[in-house]
């Protein structure tokens, strides 16, 4: 099982949009895809950062379901979080594997 975290920071301006728009527009997608067996959304308490942080985590059952993921469905879902969220986030990314 792999864990694929992304981590947003969002500006505070844009933080209560972003955050409906994730769980009625974007996750839904991810989910859509059919790679992913569940998923979590996570509001960061202690972020020493400005804005607020965000991690969205989605759980693979296997490499290559993440890896069909990333390559058929990842491209065009990041360019519409650009597209809604432009010059208001940062996002970074990161792929965990449980360990038994």
């Amino acid at each position: 099982m792999l864990l694929y975290n992304v981590t947003t920071i969002i500006e505070d301006a844009a933080a209560e949009r972003w955050l409906k728009w994730m769980q009625e527009v974007h996750i839904p997608a991810v989910m859509a895809a059919g790679k992913f067996v569940s998923h979590r959304l996570l509001k960061v308490l202690d972020s020493p950062n400005e804005g607020v942080t965000y991690c969205a985590q989605y759980v693979a059952a296997n490499m290559a379901d993440y890896q069909d993921y990333q390559e058929k469905f990842a491209p065009a879902l990041q360019a519409d979080v650009n597209k809604h969220f432009e010059n208001q986030f940062v996002a970074f990314r990161t792929l965990m594997e449980y360990i038994d």
